[in-house]
């Protein structure tokens, strides 16, 4: 079983996912976001095996500096965002000065690419490419949990007016690909309570 605990970080509510299996000493975090001090508090003793970023927009990657020297764990990113984490204005925080400082980190260790499997933490997480709320954008899926950072969420989707946004292409991420999952597997997002696949598909009337 994945035992799944969030944190919700830093002023625009980002949800961080500390991820365990069967050995409780072990874990893996999926966005850590800005101001990441309850996150660090919790993950205190634990060995981190790797930090898994859904996205690198600056406030899913605020808290990967400081995460990662505290760890020493690998990030994880996709391509097509590799510049991201050391360029402000590609991770937005160079544009939002009312919310944050420009933020910059070390690029990501390891690339993410369409249908990887991760082995990590006794668990398979396979990665599926979902952009349009940002180019690089993917979804993790271990067992019947996946992480579909900001492409879905509770009766909402992802916006797509911010760099390298495209509606057709987060409603394709969407339709073909996380609504080919089966009705019980349940979504955790970057933003908001956790739905699922069958709720979405039913009542969510940006994709239809």
């Amino acid at each position: 079983m994945l035992n799944i605990r969030s944190f919700s970080l830093g002023p625009l509510e980002t949800n961080c996912y500390v991820l365990t299996g069967d050995d409780p000493g072990r874990a893996i975090i999926i966005d850590p976001g800005m101001n990441p001090a309850p996150l660090i508090r919790h993950i205190e003793g634990l060995e981190i095996e790797a930090i898994l970023l859904t996205h690198a927009h600056f406030d899913h990657m605020g808290g990967v500096d400081e995460v990662r020297k505290l760890t020493k764990a690998p990030v994880y990113l996709h391509d097509l965002e590799s510049e991201w984490l050391v360029n402000p204005k590609m991770n937005g925080s160079q544009n939002w000065p009312q919310v944050t400082p420009p933020l910059a980190t070390d690029p990501a260790e390891y690339s993410l690419d369409e249908g990887q499997q991760l082995q990590l933490i006794g668990r398979t997480f396979t990665v599926y490419h979902t952009p349009g709320h940002s180019p690089g954008s993917v979804s993790f899926l271990c067992g019947n949990d996946l992480f579909s950072g900001d492409v879905l969420f509770k009766l909402g989707v992802g916006r797509t007016d911010l760099y390298g946004g495209r509606e057709r292409d987060l409603l394709d991420s969407i339709q073909n690909t996380l609504f080919s999952f089966p009705d019980d597997v349940k979504v955790y997002p970057g933003h908001g309570p956790k739905t699922s696949i069958g709720y979405e598909r039913a009542n969510n009337p940006y994709v239809r």
